[in-house]
């Protein structure tokens, strides 16, 4: 089993392992921070600074047609983004605040980010578990 995060202020998804029957009742346990800060967007621009924890150990950018997200990932989930629906291009970087400040006219619109991060969620699921 792989633990792994992905963290874009707004929205988090993460996971954990366990090996009893019916172990799987609870969320994840929640992380502290690890030291490592990565760029995230708003609906208005893409310079706010996130606290990484747990396993978010990169920083992501994935740009979709007309929207953007920034955020905290673990390397897992890096090495399965192949491709991902309605996403033109994800890069993952390890340095801090290494996914840009850049601001853009039109970062994430709620529906948007929606459809974008249950795409990526949909890869890591078929990807990590496979």
């Amino acid at each position: 089993c792989k633990i792994w995060s992905l963290n874009f202020s707004s929205a988090k998804i993460s996971s954990s392992c366990c090996d009893t029957d019916l172990c799987n009742g609870q969320d994840p346990p929640e992380s502290s921070s690890n030291g490592k800060k990565c760029y995230s967007c708003d609906e208005k621009s893409c310079s706010n600074i996130l606290s990484c924890t747990g396993s978010e150990d990169q920083c992501l950018k994935a740009t979709g047609k007309s929207m953007v997200l920034k955020g905290c990932v673990s390397e897992a989930i890096c090495n399965a983004t192949t491709s991902v629906p309605d996403v033109q291009s994800i890069s993952c970087c390890e340095g801090n605040l290494c996914n840009g400040a850049k601001s853009v006219t039109q970062s994430c619109l709620c529906s948007t980010c929606v459809s974008l991060v249950w795409s990526l969620f949909i890869l890591l699921v078929s990807v990590i578990l496979c």
